[in-house]
């Protein structure tokens, strides 16, 4: 049989399996709604018809109630936003949450159906009085009320311009299909339903205009009001937005119809209409037949699933096209709601199909009309721009470089991972985009119209039904004679990382052998390509290198052999894929000089540069040069310089380091780092320190990327050299002066989440003259009624002290920092402004209590703690004891206001009452609040990032 008449005879079994599923009954409610724009509540009574498709009995039904995420603290929705930084859910007061109100539920004998909530608070079970047998229906009646939240949460819910975006609003059916699939909301566009026959009779004020995905068979007005019903056949969910103000128009083509308020002010409305007909003629050509009479596609839409290099940019600066932007922006957002309202995968735990065949269209798309639109648009035309990797990046290769962003930090994760388990950023950006490129890959191994046929007879022949990832498969591997089982067993399964190199290439007169080394061990094909004058000459595909293989091919006097050239593979690292066939000088790269960080370019060996500026009280305002060749994708080997010069002092200062970092798993023990450091600043008028710091680190953290614990264990060798100035006797007469060398060693956890925070660590320290060690534990608690506890313990004992002075002893209000850890602005100072910067260590006292205790030589104990009276309004307390060698132990105490406008970040503390007494009625009060404050770039953009990775 021929490979033609064996694809039509699968298609043909695909038609009639496919005709028989659909032969089952269909789900199908009707609900009566009327919003109430004062109470922004919807009243619902609405009624389910349920057909047991499955071969069991059913005794519970379960209802996805996601409008009642909003209702708790404790829900799923919750849980997810702490686990994103985000509290405004967590602190909402009762009148500021959703919730729905279930009024009564009843069989169509009108007997009362029992029903609960699951813990997630979002999933309701209904519990039937007789069993219902497979392939049988019985209808529930249901009545209820759902409160909409502010859309401040998420973007569904009311506005506070008297707009409303409804979205999983109703009760729908959980799927079962010999067992429940109950999934909670936690904002990840994915509830799991059956398609269902819903009918909406709607009711609205007269205020506001009304578009939907579901057709509007009906429209009236009545006093004060308006009258709409909505149908959907074989869809999952209704949307509802309501406007003050007519923004949606349709546009219709002459394949599909458009219901959308995405415009651009400064592209012409026939502009905007043949830019329309353009990607519903794309569309159709790489899908087919949309089975419903309007798309939705609206801002709201794409606001929750943008084009981020795009979107990223205030609209006045984007250095775009308006009519690439425009269609750019269209087409994505179309396309997502097209395989949302047809091919019903499970989208939480199979989600990345259809982001793959989204993003595939969305590449295929920029290289059929914009194949030389560049990711930085008319930037890379411009001086200043035009000579950075980034503006000579393509458009497309963004995905690869978003891609990496993760895998890089070793965040990367299977395109099979469920939804719920993803860390944001995968879960937004770099899933979706590895899911594209591997389609693309994918075409570009087998042919690219193998893949797009696949994607097309999926399509046909799975739309408006259940479908699973196993259909494409089968679809896939028919299409094709060559074995793609690695695209689903490697590329989509695990999260093994793609890199190979060419270890080496022995030349002969006809012939090249060429020797590649898979580095990751993930056995997929590799392209290889032959350049002579950076013109392709030669292309090869090589697969099954499990671990090294050599290849012998064609010797046409290339150049250089290079691995994935056209970058199609979103390979790991592409700094070791190239090879140059004319000796060994010629192979060395050269060095390239970047003003500010970039993308990578593998042919290069990149150094950046980039001026920076810092302060200290002795130093003055240091301008310098940093020096680096980190880009702005993570690599293993960093190296980093920064030497500055100090006018105040009339010499250079600075600091450097040689960093190796290894990635070693997931989790458990999962990164190693090497470091070696050095720096020199001043520590007081005229006086030097250097220190050269050789360290290594192990980090650990558990299976579930999602959880923020982490623990690290690390050694380190601290050496200090020091020279003072000659008038600062008594320092310079310091027996401990001028230099020293501390072994560190150091174990600490840390689990930063908003609502509840861990950390602690145990230090052990080994110098000349002095052992000690030390232990520190920090807790945080948002309560429910949005009080926030901050708790801190530290204790330290010396193990064996010869010390003369107290520069090593435990500090209760201002460590003297031996090792330079901290980032004091005036760290000799005892007076003034610069003095009272405080820097949360050791002891924790703000109150500097009298001489006597303020250090300790023996052993040490104190507790930090504070409370919030209002907002970021606290109260704190400090207590401990401190016991020096040859004296008693002292009781020390203290307390004030802090005013906690950014945790760790910007601080004030106001003293009250300590062992000085009442310090607020004591003279020269402002020389007694004390401050925290980070300047610190590195420090800030944690704030950020943190949600994201």
């Amino acid at each position: 049989m021929t490979k033609r008449l064996k694809l039509l005879f699968y298609l043909c079994i695909i038609t009639f399996v496919v005709n028989a599923s659909s032969c089952y009954a269909q789900y199908e409610t009707d609900l009566t709604v009327s919003l109430n724009e004062y109470t922004k509540e919807l009243d619902i009574r609405q009624e389910f018809t349920y057909y047991n498709n499955s071969n069991y009995n059913l005794g519970v039904i379960y209802f996805n109630d996601w409008a009642n995420a909003y209702s708790d603290k404790n829900s799923g929705l919750a849980k997810r936003f702490a686990q994103e930084f985000k509290k405004s859910l967590h602190l909402a007061k009762a009148d500021e949450r959703g919730k729905t109100t279930i009024i009564s539920v009843v069989d169509d004998s009108y007997n009362g159906l029992e029903w609960s909530r699951t813990e997630g608070k979002d999933i309701l079970k209904v519990t039937l009085d007789d069993i219902l047998p497979p392939k049988t229906s019985t209808k529930i009646f249901i009545t209820y009320k759902v409160k909409l939240p502010p859309n401040k949460y998420t973007r569904y819910g009311y506005g506070s311009r008297g707009d409303y975006y409804l979205k999983d609003w109703y009760l729908t059916p959980a799927v079962y299909d010999g067992k429940w699939h109950l999934y909670s909301n936690k904002n990840l566009e994915d509830l799991y339903m059956n398609e269902t026959n819903t009918i909406i009779n709607f009711k609205y004020p007269d205020s506001l205009y009304l578009a939907s995905n579901f057709d509007i068979k009906t429209e009236s007005s009545f006093p004060n009001g308006q009258f709409a019903q909505l149908k959907g056949n074989l869809q999952r969910g209704g949307e509802i937005i309501l406007n003050t103000q007519k923004n949606f128009y349709t546009h219709r083509t002459p394949y599909m119809t458009f219901l959308t308020d995405i415009n651009a002010p400064r592209y012409s409305p026939i502009g905007q209409g043949l830019s329309i007909n353009k990607v519903a003629n794309f569309i159709h050509n790489n899908l087919g037949d949309y089975p419903h009479e309007k798309i939705l596609v609206s801002e709201l839409d794409y606001s929750k699933d943008p084009l981020y290099g795009i979107n990223q940019l205030p609209s006045f600066i984007r250095p775009y096209k308006e009519q690439f932007q425009f269609e750019m922006k269209f087409l994505k957002t179309a396309i997502n709601s097209i395989l949302r309202e047809t091919m019903f995968l499970n989208p939480r735990k199979e989600q990345w199909l259809n982001s793959a065949i989204a993003n595939y269209l969305m590449i295929a798309y920029v290289e059929k009309y914009y194949p030389d639109q560049k990711l930085m648009g008319k930037l890379s035309k411009i001086w200043g721009f035009r000579s950075f990797e980034l503006a000579k990046m393509d458009f497309n290769d963004q995905y690869s470089f978003l891609y990496n962003l993760t895998a890089r930090k070793n965040l990367d994760q299977a395109l099979q991972t469920s939804n719920d388990s993803l860390i944001k950023f995968n879960q937004k950006i770099a899933n979706k985009y590895k899911a594209g490129l591997g389609l693309a890959y994918l075409a570009d191994y087998i042919g690219q119209e193998h893949v797009d046929e696949s994607i097309k007879t999926f399509f046909k022949y799975y739309k408006l039904n259940n479908v699973k990832v196993d259909d494409f498969e089968s679809i896939l591997k028919r299409s094709t004679q060559q074995d793609i089982n690695w695209f689903f067993k490697d590329y989509v399964s695990t999260d093994r990382k793609i890199d190979f190199k060419i270890k080496k290439v022995k030349k002969e007169t006809d012939s090249l052998h060429v020797t590649i080394k898979n580095k990751e061990g993930t056995n997929v094909p590799i392209s290889v390509f032959g350049l002579k004058k950076d013109s392709v000459v030669s292309e090869y595909w090589f697969k099954d290198i499990e671990l090294e293989k050599t290849f012998t091919i064609p010797n046409k006097k290339e150049d250089r052999l290079v691995l994935n050239y056209d970058q199609k593979i979103p390979e790991f690292n592409q700094r070791d894929n190239w090879k140059s066939l004319k000796g060994f000088l010629s192979s060395n790269k050269k060095l390239k000089f970047t003003f500010f960080k970039d993308a990578e370019n593998p042919y290069y060996n990149q150094v950046f540069y980039v001026p920076v500026l810092s302060f200290n009280v002795y130093d003055g305002w240091t301008p310098g040069m940093r020096l680096y060749n980190k880009t702005l994708l993570e690599r293993p080997f960093v190296y980093d310089f920064s030497p500055s010069y100090s006018f105040k002092e009339k010499a250079f200062v600075g600091s450097g380091k040689f960093s190796y970092r290894k990635y070693l798993s997931k989790s458990g023990l999962y990164v190693a780092q090497y470091n070696i450091g050095a720096g020199t600043s001043h520590f007081n008028v005229n006086s030097r320190y250097s220190s050269i710091t050789p360290s290594v680190s192990f980090g650990f953290r558990p299976a579930d990327l999602l959880s923020n614990k982490r623990e690290f264990l690390s050694f380190r060798y601290v050496n200090i050299f020091r020279d003072f100035d000659p008038a600062l006797l008594s320092l310079a007469n310091d027996p401990e002066n001028p230099d020293y060398s501390v072994f560190n060693a150091r174990y600490s956890s840390r689990n930063n989440g908003i609502l509840d925070y861990n950390s602690w660590f145990a230090d052990f320290q080994l110098g000349g003259s002095f052992s000690k060690l030390s232990f520190e534990y920090e807790y945080r608690k948002l309560f429910e009624n949005n009080r926030q506890l901050n708790l801190r313990f530290f204790a330290g004992k010396f193990l064996s002290n010869k010390t003369k002075t107290d520069f090593f002893s435990f500090a209760l209000d201002r460590p003297t920092d031996y090792l330079f850890d901290y980032g004091y602005l005036g760290r000799s100072e005892d007076s003034g402004i610069y003095s009272q910067q405080i820097i949360i260590a050791e002891g924790g006292f703000k109150s500097f209590l009298d001489q006597r205790y303020r250090f300790s030589n023996d052993w040490m104990a104190t507790v930090n703690g504070s409370f919030n009276i209002w907002k970021w309004i606290e109260l704190y307390g400090d207590a401990g004891w401190v016991k020096n060698k040859g004296l008693d132990g002292k009781f020390v105490y203290d307390s004030g206001v802090r005013l906690n406008l950014v945790t760790d970040y910007f601080e004030l503390y106001l003293p009250l009452h300590s062992n000085n007494g009442w310090e607020i009625s004591q003279p020269n009060y402002g020389e007694r609040i004390r401050f925290i404050i980070t300047v610190s770039p590195k420090t800030l953009t944690g704030l950020f990032t943190r949600k994201w990775f």
